[in-house]
């Protein structure tokens, strides 16, 4: 068995966003990265999946070569090797065609995601993938069973949930619950050292979308208290003031 795990190169959660060049570009200068959580949890239920020979794990990346050390954590934490397509994530269309690209080259049997990226929360990879490559793709799964040929994932539908069996190839974005993030150990640190990293040069392709320009979300006003024996007032503040009702 064969598992492709697609990570994203993010901003650490604590880490403050700015923005350069007329505000059209996200500032890098002494940002922390890391693996996308999502991701982590992806390539933990890989490594799960593939525990005792039972197969390899590969991550792939769009990136430019600042995302290496970012990869080599996904080696440290128990991935088989890694490919980086040699190119900036302009956005989720080029990413999964990239990837797409490298997969209909290579065989693998089932490609997983993380449910989507914390820096853009756009979710958009996975079902593209499922759409270039011409395999099913189920998104935000919270469970994934594997006997070799049929894979049983569940997922979480509005009142209830929806269990879903593939046979074949497929694509899955996986969301908390599928596995529980691994840590990588010393062990897993220094072989990541020694792990095949291939480097692969991008697609051309045509630009479908471009951004514009950022802008930080506004600051947070500050707190009205009303004492508890004029709590009758809060209708009125409701509706004059905050405009709710």
């Amino acid at each position: 068995m064969k598992i492709l795990v697609c990570i994203s190169n993010v901003p650490d959660t604590t880490t403050k966003i700015t923005f350069t060049n007329d505000n059209t570009q996200f500032n890098t200068a002494g940002v922390q990265f890391i693996v996308n959580p999502y991701d982590e949890i992806a390539l933990s239920k890989a490594i799960e999946l593939c525990e005792g020979g039972k197969g390899t794990v590969t991550v792939i990346n769009v990136g430019e070569a600042a995302t290496d050390p970012t990869i080599r954590k996904a080696l440290a934490i128990g991935a088989d090797d890694a490919v980086r397509i040699n190119a900036a994530p302009r956005d989720a269309y080029f990413v999964a065609y990239q990837i797409a690209e490298y997969v209909k080259a290579h065989d693998f049997d089932m490609i997983l995601t993380g449910r989507e990226s914390i820096d853009y929360n756009g979710a958009q990879v996975a079902a593209m993938l499922g759409e270039f490559l011409a395999i099913p793709s189920i998104s935000i799964i919270k469970k994934l069973d594997y006997d070799g040929t049929t894979a049983t994932l569940e997922r979480e539908i509005e009142g209830g949930k929806e269990v879903v069996t593939v046979t074949g190839k497929f694509v899955a974005s996986c969301a908390e619950g599928v596995a529980e993030a691994k840590i990588p150990n010393m062990r897993g640190i220094m072989s990541a050292r020694s792990k095949p990293l291939q480097v692969v040069e991008a697609e051309e392709i045509e630009e479908v979308a471009k951004i514009t320009a950022f802008t930080s979300p506004p600051a947070r006003g500050t707190v009205k208290l009303i004492p508890a024996a004029e709590a009758s007032s809060l209708i009125g503040l409701l509706h004059t003031e905050a405009k709710v009702i």
